[in-house]
């Protein structure tokens, strides 16, 4: 059974600023995570969730950021192996075997917790386009969870996913998030409220905490909850 560390490792962003031309996509943004927990990001569509992901991954390089573990600053997340990052668009190879993939992306000391899931006894010997988009999704998602990184960014991690399947999806992020850090953010609002510990409302370019999912009303995210 894996448990926490003593002292759990805190992702830090702070300070990102993000403009293209003369629009401001993001203005001052800090957000935090540590091991333990997960932290939803929401807002508007164009307002900067999936920019801020690829700046703490390192494929965006807005105007600042300041991206730190434990103070220690991190230049480009994707050289550090403690952040993953699961985009958008799909990113497995076409064409290639589920299990010849996963070997190469899924921690060795997950292994065996990793190839007891479901989804992976299901397809684990299928190429990857022969799987629906549901299902591809899922074991992206599996695979990201079960690698090494400390911490895991998940972007639109309910797309193509039946409900049925996005329950399934949020236990296992419950379950990854006994070890890990984990922001993630979604259209569908509704899945990430209830699977996050925390909630941040990205409002006009600035990073809104709540104390309290009706606030998303109040800030006019949502018309009613």
């Amino acid at each position: 059974m894996h448990s926490l560390p003593m002292q759990p490792l805190n992702l830090k962003v702070d300070s990102v600023a993000l403009s293209f031309g003369d629009r401001y996509i993001l203005r001052d943004v800090y957000l935090d995570c540590k091991q333990g927990e997960i932290v939803g990001l929401l807002g508007r569509n164009g307002c900067g969730k999936s920019c801020l992901l690829k700046i703490i991954f390192g494929t965006l390089t807005p105007q600042y950021k300041y991206v730190s573990i434990n103070d220690q600053y991190i230049r480009r997340g994707f050289i550090d192996t403690r952040i993953a990052y699961l985009p958008q668009h799909n990113y497995l190879p076409r064409g290639m075997r589920v299990d010849q993939l996963a070997r190469t992306l899924v921690a060795e000391k997950h292994w065996d917790e990793f190839a007891a899931s479901p989804a992976y006894i299901m397809h684990g010997q299928k190429q990857t386009d022969k799987l629906s988009g549901g299902e591809l999704r899922q074991l992206e998602m599996l695979m990201i969870l079960y690698s090494n990184a400390d911490f895991i960014l998940l972007d639109e991690p309910f797309t193509h996913v039946s409900p049925v399947q996005s329950d399934v999806f949020k236990q296992q992020l419950r379950k990854a998030a006994k070890t890990k850090g984990i922001i993630v953010t979604d259209h569908q609002y509704y899945n990430i409220v209830d699977v996050s510990d925390r909630i941040i409302l990205i409002d006009n370019g600035y990073t809104r905490h709540l104390s309290d999912p009706e606030e998303l009303v109040r800030y006019g995210y949502l018309s009613r909850m």
